[in-house]
């Protein structure tokens, strides 16, 4: 489902450059659910966002369900992801002016979708919420509007969810219960599901755990508690 062929990425920086990812080569299987670790810094949100075509490789291949993303313009990227692609972020990212409801049907809206209400709406009942669908961002906890972006997310069915640190701005017992969701909707959907997260014990209910450090992918072996953990190059 997403192949990474030797793909870097760095930035100019006066005279020198910033390295952020260096000679990276990753396959994921359809259904396959993916955890990306590695410290601040490290790089994790710029892979996520060449995987949604949200920025572009200094060099190498990014391919999803078969297409390479350099071979598309920047409409075709935006249909891309309207129809394969969902995507959770730290911060939510909700519209404060419109209703648990709107938000979540904002994909099949702008899809010219019929039912994206009615979807909406059910999609909205299985992460909870279905008895806060007239509630608006600013009326709802935390937890709450990150299971509002997981339904605005998952409401199209997409084939590939990527997930950006879903837990990271949630108490422990919030971020739990949002990940555990987050999991099972993943099962119960069979999408490909890549998450970045600090959360090594979230990690650890993935496929495969990939650790990202100095611009280079390994793949990370989780050891029991008190032990450390190795990493092998993916």
């Amino acid at each position: 489902m997403i192949r990474l062929d030797h793909v870097s990425l760095h930035y100019p920086l006066g005279d020198a450059r910033i390295d952020i990812l260096r000679d990276v080569d990753v396959s994921i299987a359809a259904g396959e659910r993916v955890a990306i670790a590695g410290p601040s810094g490290s790089g994790k949100t710029s892979l996520l966002l060449l995987l949604a075509g949200l920025e572009r490789p200094t060099a190498g291949l990014v391919v999803l369900d078969g297409q390479p993303l350099d071979a598309l313009d920047r409409d075709q990227l935006a249909d891309l992801r309207r129809d394969k692609l969902g995507i959770v972020f730290q911060s939510f990212h909700l519209v404060p002016s419109l209703s648990a409801l709107d938000n979540a049907a904002l994909p099949l809206e702008i899809a010219g979708r019929r039912d994206a209400r009615e979807r909406a709406r059910e999609q909205l009942e299985r992460v909870g919420l279905g008895r806060r669908l007239a509630h608006f961002p600013g009326q709802l906890s935390g937890g709450e509007q990150q299971r509002v972006a997981i339904a605005r997310a998952l409401v199209h069915g997409p084939a590939v969810v990527l997930a950006d640190e879903p837990t990271g701005n949630l108490d422990d017992q919030t971020g739990a219960a949002v990940g555990e969701l987050l999991l099972q909707l993943h099962e119960a959907a069979g999408t490909t599901l890549v998450l970045v997260t600090h959360d090594m014990g979230f990690a650890g209910r993935c496929d495969r755990v990939l650790r990202l450090s100095e611009g280079r992918l390994h793949e990370a072996a989780l050891a029991p508690a008190g032990q450390s953990a190795d990493a092998q190059p993916a």
